[in-house]
């Protein structure tokens, strides 16, 4: 075989057609090259913000800003601003960041995100484009809360302040012809269950209630919901009646799936116990009984799927969805739960100690029981702040004299280092209820003045838990913790009473 050698064709002889196909080629080749040397010249921008025109909870911890490319992450945190301030922190995947609050953002206020002059990963510091500027905006839920009218004809009703409103007015949302005993708003503060009898047998009215559900006219747009049309405030809804069972004490689940009922049979007293209530997908209430629980105290948890249920012989946690034959947790020491944390991390829990005094335990889930105080009185009410770091109490002391009374008072006490502190010491009626702010800032209170109801007297009257009449009662605002405190505005400030008369407050979600 002889040698070819491989010759370049003569250019020449090339068609004029592939002679423009090679031209064009070379000047691509050359545009690429200059491209890829001197980097993408085009802006980067933020493609998605989860926040954005919504109105967040605080459940809503924290907001994921989406890239159209991967990002230099030190430019990108240097830059947003958020106003007001929101202390947080960063986080990364891939071209998301996600932006954690440290604490939840306080109720009734608008915010503005900003980011401008961050950069991409591979941009240059001298060269590099910066981001398309980004601007949006988000709010938190408006600051509202629920109460029980004492006067005229808010009597027995329930009422509704909207403090974000331009004209924060107490709103009626039930009849004048059902007198309410008690009520939980839904997580979304769209609707509100509540008990509620007859005035005309206001005699029988803790004998005579059903549950209802009413419309607030509060319609919060939160991130991942999809949007709905708002009801109007006050529309009523039955959801379990009186007819064959009394219907007594309720709680409704943190996720406002499930209503936790205890009923006993009109005709068969023994038939008393737990009964769970679900709505279908035809939006139609289904009760059914929680086999093998007979009663007593009891509080949901916050996962929505147990029962805290006290028992003679301690406290038991039982399944709602397969009831087994054994609690799936059991605790012999404690008498009742008084909360559980956002979390479901730690429960405040109450002892009753053999010397007839109360202790206040804080029990995580890690197995820790840790006493936090022990006293004479009585442990009214104990709420963990939106951090699980402090907790809220209600409490009461004995009072040396003649007749039994009971100071209540309340006080914080930080559970890492188990420091009490007194807020404020209120007068001599037992009958106090409080409510901690789901953002933790201040808290609403009451002090009710009730009398007994004589036996066989009829009374339309609202009624405590002991059953005697309110027959006036104030609310008051505490703040507990500045939005923004500063040398000239401390922490901790004086209680305000508001211009209602009302009593069993309590903020919405």
């Amino acid at each position: 075989m002889t040698n070819q050698k491989f010759k370049i064709p003569n250019l020449k002889f090339i068609e004029p057609l592939d002679r423009v196909a090679i031209t064009v080629m070379l000047v691509l080749t050359a545009l690429i090259g200059l491209l890829l040397f001197q980097g993408d010249g085009s802006a980067p921008r933020v493609r998605d913000f989860n926040w954005q025109d919504k109105q967040i909870g605080v459940e809503d911890n924290r907001f994921i800003l989406t890239f159209n490319r991967p990002m230099n992450h030190t430019s990108v945190e240097a830059n947003l601003q958020i106003d007001p301030p929101l202390p947080g922190k960063f986080s990364w995947a891939g071209r998301k960041m996600a932006y954690t609050l440290i604490a939840p953002a306080p109720y009734g206020s608008e915010y503005k995100v900003q980011l401008l002059g961050a950069k991409d990963r591979f941009a240059s510091p001298e060269k590099g484009t910066p981001i398309q500027p980004f601007t949006s905006k988000f709010r938190t839920r408006d600051r509202a809360f629920v109460y029980l009218g004492v006067e005229g004809s808010e009597a027995g009703r329930l009422m509704l302040v909207n403090l974000s409103a331009p004209e924060p007015k107490p709103i009626a949302l039930t009849p004048a012809d059902l007198l309410v005993s008690d009520f939980k708003p839904y997580p979304d503060s769209r609707r509100i269950l509540f008990s509620a009898s007859d005035r005309r047998s206001a005699g029988q009215a803790v004998l005579e209630q059903n549950l209802y559900t009413v419309t607030t006219g509060i319609d919060p747009q939160s991130p991942g919901s999809q949007a709905t049309n708002p009801e109007p405030a006050g529309k009523i809804r039955l959801i379990l009646d009186n007819k064959d069972y009394q219907n007594l004490k309720f709680d409704l689940s943190p996720d406002g799936k499930t209503i936790v009922v205890q009923r006993m049979n009109r005709r068969n007293p023994s038939d008393f116990g737990i009964w769970i209530v679900k709505m279908e997908r035809s939006d139609r209430p289904i009760a059914k009984p929680l086999e093998g629980q007979p009663g007593g105290d009891f509080l949901i948890t916050p996962d929505s799927k147990a029962l805290a249920i006290a028992q003679a012989e301690g406290l038991a946690i039982v399944p709602l969805e397969a009831p087994q034959d054994k609690p799936l947790d059991f605790l012999p020491k404690f008498g009742t739960v008084a909360s559980f944390s956002r979390d479901g991390t730690q429960a405040a829990m109450v002892k009753f100690n053999t010397d007839y005094t109360r202790s206040l335990y804080l029990v995580t889930n890690q197995g820790i029981e840790k006493e936090l105080l022990r006293i004479t009185g009585s442990i009214l009410s104990a709420q963990f702040d939106p951090t699980g770091q402090t907790l809220y109490c209600l409490l009461t002391k004995l009072i040396s004299g003649e007749q039994y009374q009971e100071q209540p008072y309340i006080v914080t006490i930080n559970l890492k280092t188990s420091e009490m502190k007194p807020l404020l010491v209120l007068p001599n009626q037992r009958q106090v209820q409080i409510s901690l702010s789901p953002d933790g800032i201040a808290l609403l209170f009451d002090q009710p003045t009730t009398t007994p109801i004589p036996v066989g007297q009829q009374s339309d009257a609202p009624r405590t838990d002991s059953g005697e009449a309110v027959t006036s009662s104030s609310l008051w605002l505490l703040p507990v913790i500045s939005a923004a405190p500063t040398e000239a505005t401390p922490a901790q400030m004086q209680p305000e009473q508001l211009p209602l008369p009302g009593f069993r407050p309590r903020w919405l979600p």
